[in-house]
This record gives structure tokens, C-alpha cells and sequence, in this order.
């Protein structure tokens, strides 16, 4: 075993009552999936009945632009299907959501439709689920297929999300995870609005425990996250579940004032005591520009919670859905 499944290595789980029979909502968001969502499904579908017969699959369209939309409403025919339709892109994390409001077993398992989620490990997933884990969720063990900038930005960010935070998210886990009915339960009753899931799920808490793996290629179709997106799911992410750009920008804000009064006093102690007459025109024009840059770059920080707050007290819906198609079994047992 290496050191890093030794890391991951679940604890034994508490002694508990054994589970009711698994009645298991898979929810598999998908955006501009067209070219993998059949196939997908299919074999999701296949790995899941290995496991119960008693299951729904929740697809979640998030307004894509493909034929995404046609195709789900052809398979919900065919395969123990839910399907929402959402009135436009919402983003993944609002997607999620919808899907974990409208999951109606008591495991639900969250899957992107992708194939970069290893199906085999469903079993193992399930298995853990089964001795007394509330969550269980996947852990990416190599990052090797990755460009360096993003790796790097990827280190940067669970290093300054967990800085200080009682809320440690675990660093290369993502949205790949199987979760009982409490975990579903509480994250439902959660109130924010900016929602960013995986401090939502360490946030709740549970018994959990992280399964390493290694992300598959893609099947067909390349992935809609890009820098742009991913920087502005960071900036969520540090916005909603840490305050430490506020209190870095204190701390910042404190040395270069500090700074500053040690320099005024030793201009004014060179001009009392040694005579030398007030000079340093461009000095002054520089500590202008950086004092106004700093205070600039603190109120766009300060904006960006401020902007949080404004979203949150409007109140709206985290998504809107425009078409529901329910063949799901489990109706009866919502």
C-alpha cells in the first residue's frame, strides 16, 4: 500500500444498527453532455443494479446548448429516470443542489456523466456506506495529466481555504461522493444562496471516508471548466467559507502603516536634528500610488463579501427548473 492509500485508509467506522436496503438517487449533472449522456447511462444504470434494483438516476440539465435536452427525454423512456431541465445555466453548483433537493432515496450517489468517475468504484463506495459511513467521497491521487499552472493554483487554494479554518476541506476531493439521507438531509436545509459544495460537505460533517483514484479521460467532448470558470469558483470558495483575505489585507494594511509612520519620523527627525531640508518629491508621488492601489485592492476584497451579503439578502432560488420528467420508481416513496 503507498503512503498516500495509507493516508486515505478509512478508520473503522462506529458500531451501528445495520441499514434499511439501499434505495439509491444517482444524480448526474450535465452540461453539453450529448456525446457521452447515452452511454453513460447506460452503464450507470448496469453498475447500479448490481448493487440494488431499487435505484433512480436524477439527470440535471443545466441549460445546455446541444442536444442534450432531446436525448434525456428519449432515455427517460427507457431507464428508471428523473430528468430537470433547468431554465438556463446555472453553473455545476447549482446543478448539484438541484439535483440533491429532488434525490428521494436514502443513499444518493453524485456522478458527473463525463466517465472521468470511475463506476467500479461504486461497490467499494457502497460497502463503506453499509458498515456505518455517512459519506463517502473521491479523492484524485494524481494530478500528473494536469498543466502546472494548475496544479499549482490548485495547492495555493486548499492551502489558503484551510489557513485558519475550522472547516478543513480535504485537499483533491471533489463532487464524486456517496452520501445516506442525513447528509442529504442537512445540506437541503442549508440556507446560502452562493453555494459552494465542497465546503458545504465538509461543513456538515458526518463520518466520512475518502476513496483515492485516478480520473479517466473523458469519453467524448472536452470539459466547460476553464481557467476562468475554475478562478471564479476559487474566489466563491474563499469568499464563502473564509474570512482570510480580510484579515491578510489587515495585516497588510498594519505593516505599511507602520512603515510609514517609521519613515515620517525619520524625515522629520533629519530635518530637526541634522538640518537636511525636505526633499523626495518622487518618493512621495510613489507612496501616494501605493497607498491608493492598496486601498483600492482592500475595498474590491471587502466588495467581494459585500457583494456575497447582497445575493444572499435578495433571497432569490439557487436555480429555476423549466421541465420536469419524472420515471423515476422511487416517486412512491418520496
Amino acid at each position: 500500500m503507498t503512503d498516500f492509500h495509507a493516508e486515505y485508509a478509512p478508520a473503522a467506522p462506529p458500531a451501528q444498527l445495520p441499514r434499511a436496503p439501499l434505495s439509491l438517487s444517482c444524480v448526474v449533472p450535465a452540461y453539453n453532455e450529448q456525446a457521452n449522456l447515452e452511454g453513460f447511462l447506460r452503464a450507470l444504470a448496469q453498475t447500479v443494479q448490481t448493487l440494488t434494483p431499487d435505484f433512480e438516476i436524477v439527470v440535471i440539465n443545466d441549460g445546455s446548448r446541444d442536444g442534450t435536452h432531446e436525448l434525456a427525454m428519449h432515455l427517460a423512456q427507457e431507464l428508471p429516470l428523473r430528468y430537470l431541465a433547468l431554465s438556463r445555466n446555472f453553473g455545476k453548483e447549482a446543478a448539484l443542489s438541484a439535483g440533491i433537493d429532488h434525490a428521494r432515496g436514502n443513499a444518493v450517489l453524485l456522478i458527473d456523466a463525463d466517465f472521468q468517475h470511475p463506476l467500479e468504484m461504486l461497490a467499494e463506495m457502497h460497502a463503506l456506506w453499509q458498515t456505518g459511513y455517512d459519506m463517502v467521497y473521491g479523492v484524485i491521487a494524481n494530478r500528473g495529466a494536469e498543466s502546472g499552472a494548475k496544479r499549482l493554483g490548485t495547492e495555493l487554494f486548499y492551502r489558503l481555504m484551510n489557513s485558519g479554518n475550522p472547516v478543513q476541506l480535504p485537499p483533491n476531493a471533489g463532487d464524486f461522493r456517496w452520501m445516506d439521507r442525513k447528509v442529504v438531509d442537512a445540506l437541503k436545509a442549508l440556507p446560502e444562496s452562493n453555494r459552494f459544495m465542497k465546503g458545504l460537505y465538509a461543513w456538515v460533517g458526518f463520518k466520512t471516508a475518502a476513496l483515492p483514484f485516478v480520473p479517466k479521460d473523458r469519453a467524448a467532448g472536452s470539459s466547460s471548466f476553464n481557467l476562468r470558470r475554475l478562478g471564479s469558483l476559487a474566489l466563491l470558495g474563499l469568499t464563502s467559507f473564509t474570512t482570510l483575505p480580510l484579515r491578510v489585507w489587515s495585516m497588510v494594511g498594519a505593516v505599511i502603516s507602520l512603515i510609514a509612520l517609521s519613515y515620517g519620523l525619520w524625515i522629520a527627525a533629519e530635518a530637526m536634528f541634522l538640518g537636511n531640508p525636505l526633499r523626495g518629491w518622487p518618493t512621495l508621488a510613489a507612496s501616494i500610488m501605493l497607498f491608493s492601489g492598496v486601498q483600492l485592492l482592500s475595498i474590491g476584497i471587502l466588495g467581494e463579501y459585500i457583494g456575497r451579503i447582497y445575493d444572499e439578502v435578495k433571497r432569490r432560488p439557487i436555480y429555476l427548473v423549466a421541465h420536469d420528467e419524472d420515471h423515476s420508481p422511487l416517486r412512491e416513496k418520496s
